[in-house]
């Protein structure tokens, strides 16, 4: 915990990672799994039942440090078990106990560690290096067992205890997800074939939900973007990959609902079907746009044109996402506008030549939207008036800042909200509140949501010199962790552009 401070106090990237690393090295091999979570702002137990009414209650704090990385995650573990009749009351015991051994400095750090919102500025780049001077291994070794792994924890556990070897045996294991490649963005069609040069190709961009598939004999599982298991409530998807003639395949692509048009239906509702268990309301389709494994093969270090050419055997065409070869920007703005036609987001610009770069977002793949958008962070909320009176109406939007882990304000919105979202925010950020004042609700920085705006501007009124102009809300992003949300220097490069 004194390191998170110490990461927290200095600007330098160096020795960031030199503080992260010596706290690694300084680990029991039974405490790395525990203590790199830690370190990442994170609990290894996924859930725990700890709400913020528990941690308002904490106990005074201890005089002196006693608490030992191990102590902690054996007594979060306990907890993470409690279930049943009285178990609120026991959990409710549990937490104090800890708390209660736990200094003024340990309980806030605790504090974060329950509630997600630990900023430290150690951010998995960080780590990924600092587990590679922890362990004297190769950075390069870390990175591609993150991606294949998806797991910093065991990564670093196989890094410190068994090194180079350990980290050479990470590969795509059928059944385990891996982080998927993503795309970089870009202003025009004509930007994006700069960027992946030509020939290349144009997907479309569909308005759904990111899937990757995994099938092994009759056993199918469906992740989403962030790596969740979410199988049991997509069943036309599961259903659609075992009629496969394969044995063993991997795939990426999206799932969407459609209307009786086949014309996609509000992207709410399809996040609403991925996160809702129960009795499916809206059907999806599922299309997918690359493979990753097939029937023994590994298929991430081939080019992308061999990967789409064994797609398109292992996959019929109507669930493949659709595609167009082009030479010339004229043949790829044709492409962007008969899928703004058919009612999607927009397009992927891809080169035919890149490998699958796992978790990467590099120039191989550059999608285009047809206007400003971007992926920010809800900070707070404003209680409406006049007809909005008794909802939460007013969003303040943050853009992340990867220097020190925290939010930049932008500015605020109302636009764009229909009474169903206002009803379901509402519900949403009280859920998040951190501080309920009689105007403005303060929530734990953790909903995503996508703006379109018509420009930047500067503005000397917020701390990143730069607002939104007329920014309106296009819909939630449930799918996308605040982790991953639009930096400060992507809207500062698009105010520099206008």
């Amino acid at each position: 915990m004194a390191t998170s401070a110490a990461v927290s106090a200095t600007s330098s990237r160096k020795a960031k990672v030199e503080l992260l690393a010596d706290a690694l090295r300084r680990l029991e091999p039974e405490e790395i799994v525990a203590g790199s979570a830690y370190l990442a702002g994170e609990l290894r137990q996924r859930q725990t039942g700890v709400g913020w009414a528990t941690l308002r209650e904490a106990p005074p704090p201890a005089a002196e440090p006693t608490l030992t990385v191990g102590a902690v995650d054996r007594a979060i573990e306990e907890i993470s078990k409690v279930g049943g009749a009285g178990s609120q009351a026991r959990r409710r015991d549990l937490v104090g106990g800890l708390f209660a051994s736990a200094t003024a400095d340990e309980q806030r750090h605790l504090i974060g560690l329950f509630g997600g919102e630990l900023r430290q500025g150690a951010q998995a780049g960080l780590l990924v290096d600092a587990i590679a001077r922890a362990g004297e291994v190769p950075v390069t070794l870390v990175r591609r067992a993150l991606l294949l792994a998806g797991d910093l924890k065991e990564v670093a556990a196989a890094a410190m205890t068994r090194g180079a070897a350990a980290l050479a045996e990470f590969t795509l294991r059928v059944g385990r997800p891996l982080a998927p490649m993503l795309a970089q963005s870009a202003a025009s069609v004509e930007d994006a074939l700069a960027a992946t040069g030509v020939p290349a190709v144009v997907d479309v961009k569909l308005d759904g939900i990111r899937i990757q598939v995994h099938r092994s004999g009759d056993e199918v599982a469906v992740f989403t973007r962030s790596l969740d298991d979410i199988t049991p409530r997509l069943p036309e998807v599961v259903a659609a990959v075992r009629a496969l003639p394969a044995r063993e395949i991997v795939l990426d692509g999206e799932a969407m609902a459609l209307d009786a048009a086949g014309r996609p239906r509000p992207f709410q509702e399809t996040a609403s079907r991925a996160a809702t268990r129960g009795v499916p309301v809206t059907a999806i389709t599922p299309y997918f746009f690359d493979i990753l494994h097939l029937d023994g093969t590994d298929l991430l270090d081939a080019s992308g044109r061999d990967r789409w050419a064994a797609l398109a055997e292992a996959v019929p065409a109507p669930l493949l996402v659709g595609r167009t070869a082009v030479t010339t920007p004229a043949e790829a703005a044709d492409a962007f506008a008969a899928a703004l036609a058919a009612g999607q987001e927009g397009v992927v610009v891809k080169s035919p030549e890149s490998a699958y770069d796992v978790g990467r977002r590099g120039a191989a793949w550059v999608k285009v939207k047809p206007r400003h958008t971007l992926d920010l962070v809800v900070l707070a909320v404003e209680w409406g008036h006049g007809r909005r009176k008794g909802w939460l109406s007013n969003l303040h939007l943050g853009a992340r800042d990867p220097e020190t882990g925290g939010f930049v304000m932008l500015g605020k919105t109302f636009k764009g909200l229909t009474d169903e979202l206002l009803r379901w925010q509402t519900q949403r950020f009280l859920e998040l509140a951190v501080d309920k004042g009689d105007w403005v609700v303060t929530v734990r920085p953790e909903q995503v949501v996508e703006v379109a705006f018509d420009g930047v501007q500067a503005s000397p009124r917020y701390p990143g010199g730069v607002a939104l102009r007329f920014a309106r809300v296009l819909r939630y992003r449930d799918d996308k962790p605040a982790s991953e949300a639009d930096t400060i220097d992507t809207v500062r490069a698009i105010h520099n552009r206008t």
